[in-house]
């Protein structure tokens, strides 16, 4: 039996995971960039550079969720994979329940 699949669907399925992901790394990117900036051991410029870089990180990841119309399937993604590392972490954690 062939499985029909629907280019278009995949394409949008396939970009909404992607950008999902670059947001989940871009928070872990954030978060290092916050504890290198209150070691106080980054310089001014190295400060500067390193949040426009995330600025500039978050804007294109917005213009790529715009452009073609996935914000709303993202969220649903990022939700589940919030949802996937919360269990996944509980079964770490505690692995009796």
């Amino acid at each position: 039996m062939p499985i029909d699949i629907d280019e278009g669907n995949l394409k949008f399925g396939l970009l909404g995971l992607v950008v999902a992901l670059v947001e989940v790394i871009q928070e872990v990117l954030e978060r290092e960039a916050l504890r290198r900036v209150e070691s106080g051991k980054l310089r001014e410029e190295e400060i500067d550079r390193l949040g426009k870089g995330l600025m500039e990180l978050d804007d294109a990841l917005e213009h790529i969720k715009e452009e073609n119309g996935i914000q709303d399937l993202v969220r649903n993604v990022r939700s589940d994979l919030d949802r996937l590392v919360e269990d996944t972490v509980k079964v770490i954690t505690d692995p009796e329940k």
